[in-house]
């Protein structure tokens, strides 16, 4: 579940890449609970493409933990991305 400022709320359904150091919000998730850019990075994909993407923040709630975390605020056709490491976790 991830939530926004205003406390709207959106369940999610993300692919865990173990070495990604941010999470991804597709388009419509982030915009239905009410993100707004903060800042705009340029991220390297695996295959060595450079994006630029805005990020923003919002409260992430998993059945491991809950907490704030930064996230890359998805354009069309961006899949939801979710990192391992501002949650802590770890692969078994």
């Amino acid at each position: 579940m991830v939530t926004g400022p205003s406390g709207t709320s959106r369940a999610v359904r993300f692919m865990v890449d173990s070495g990604a150091k941010y999470s991804l919000l597709p388009l419509a998730d982030w915009r239905a609970i009410g993100l707004a850019p903060k800042r705009r990075l340029t991220f390297a994909l695996a295959h060595g493409t450079l994006i630029d993407r805005d990020v923003s923040e919002c409260h992430i709630a998993l059945p491991q933990g809950e907490g704030h975390t930064p996230v890359i605020l998805g354009e069309a056709g961006d899949e939801a991305l979710r990192t391992l490491q501002p949650a802590r976790l770890l692969l078994a």
